[in-house]
């Protein structure tokens, strides 16, 4: 899930291109990136805020990148800084269950809705070749 390869896999169903730059260490700074239509690099700062291997990752989104230039400060990003994305890993009856919540604007959640079985669905594909 969280390999630069196949992260780059699941993830494309939010958007082509999307990466991340950072660690996944607690504490550590992360960028989640990926190219616009205009082939611009955009994304989000955040920072992890847990990471218990193979149990629980918190990430806490800080602020956004455009065109390459981090933005933690304007009053559009303050409206939602701190927001948490959560991913909890639990065993259940063999299988891997994975439960994901996050904080989200009402503006967004339509758009998520859509994305998330996507992702999700191509992550347990990963997940069975492993």
């Amino acid at each position: 899930m969280l390999e630069d390869k196949t992260y780059r896999e699941w993830t494309e169903a939010f958007s082509p291109g999307s990466h991340y730059i950072g660690s996944w260490d607690k504490g550590s700074k992360i960028l989640f990136l990926g190219p616009n239509e205009k082939g611009i690099l955009g994304g989000m700062v955040s920072r992890i805020k847990e990471n218990r291997l193979y149990e629980y990752i918190s990430i806490e989104h800080l602020g956004v990148v455009n065109a390459g230039k981090e933005d933690t400060t304007s009053d559009a990003v303050k409206q939602w800084a701190g927001s948490l994305e959560n991913y909890t890993l639990k065993e259940f009856k063999g299988k891997t269950e994975l439960l994901v919540d996050m904080d989200i604007n009402d503006d967004y959640k339509e758009m998520f809705e859509g994305m998330w079985p996507k992702a999700l669905q191509k992550l347990k594909e990963i997940a069975k070749k492993k």
